[in-house]
């Protein structure tokens, strides 16, 4: 499912954040990989207290120079650095995902501020995930002394509609991959977390709006059943939560309690981008966790 990756670089350090992830994966699942640089027209000349690679042969040197630990690792990689500067950063890394290099999977650090530097918490990341069909793994900066990446436990967010069901087949990917177990986690909302017009029916008929949560609670463990049986029927130690709350809060809360080293989260791709980022739950959990998540679009 992931065979091949592409992990956009912006010369920093902040954004090598992305290379453990990345390096893990490629080896575990025998994937080559691509590393990209983007030049970006009138940047300046410092990305996170790193100098700016501004001119294509430091892009080039840079990136065999992280290659080698790909290398080292008998993994097959390739760089590419696109020489003629840009000012849309998020086109450009979409272009050479959908029309050169085609991966199934993209890694980029969440972290940043303007332009490449604004690698995920910003545009760039709402724009590469509405633009194109790969998953997008998010990862955050660690400090020095952090454990290396693996995967021990997936945690996968579901609802009742069963287009999410979508990351399902991504977790029994990695699951097989890493002998990782999945926690299968709905959260149903309490009265003081409905939101627009069920907010505004739940105050009006709270004792009905109550009712209604419960019955979607009942309906929620039984459909987390399903599922849980097709993992286990496909040799995937899981089990499963369903909580009551704020939806990003309660995934980010979960992925704490049960030590999750990967969210896994499918999100509705929005033709506009503010549409995409006000309404899906997946950027709020991505501001507020420090642990990767895989981004899988509807």
């Amino acid at each position: 499912m992931f065979r091949s990756l592409l992990v956009p670089l912006d010369g920093s350090r902040l954004a090598e954040a992305a290379l453990p992830p990345a390096l893990s994966l490629a080896q575990t699942l025998g994937a080559p990989v691509t590393l990209l640089h983007i030049l970006e027209k009138d940047a300046p000349t410092t990305v996170h207290q790193d100098q700016h690679l501004s001119r294509a042969e430091d892009a080039v040197a840079y990136l065999n120079q992280i290659a080698q630990r790909f290398i080292a690792a008998g993994v097959t990689v390739q760089v590419h650095v696109h020489t003629r500067p840009v000012t849309d950063i998020a086109e450009s890394i979409v272009h050479h995902a959908t029309r050169e290099f085609n991966p199934d999977l993209i890694v980029m650090c969440a972290h940043g501020q303007g332009g490449l530097r604004d690698f995920l918490i910003g545009n760039i990341a709402q724009q590469v995930l509405a633009r194109q069909q790969a998953p997008i793994l998010l990862c955050r900066p660690q400090a020095e002394n952090h454990p290396p990446f693996t995967l021990r436990r997936l945690l996968l967010p579901l609802d009742d509609e069963s287009q999410h069901d979508l990351s399902l087949d991504y977790a029994v990917h990695l699951a097989r991959a890493y002998d990782a177990e999945a926690c299968l986690l709905t959260v149903i909302p309490t009265l003081a977390t409905l939101r627009g017009e069920q907010a505004a029916a739940g105050s009006l008929l709270p004792l009905t709006a109550a009712a209604y949560l419960d019955w979607q609670e009942e309906e929620a463990w039984a459909h987390l059943e399903e599922h849980l049986q097709d993992l286990q029927q496909a040799g995937i130690r899981a089990y499963r939560h369903v909580v009551r709350g704020d939806p990003a809060e309660q995934i980010v809360a979960v992925a704490e309690a049960e030590d999750a080293d990967l969210i896994v989260l499918a999100t509705h791709r929005k033709a506009g981008m503010a549409a995409f980022w006000a309404h899906s739950v997946a950027p709020q959990v991505v501001r507020r966790t420090r642990r990767p998540v895989l981004l899988i679009p509807l």
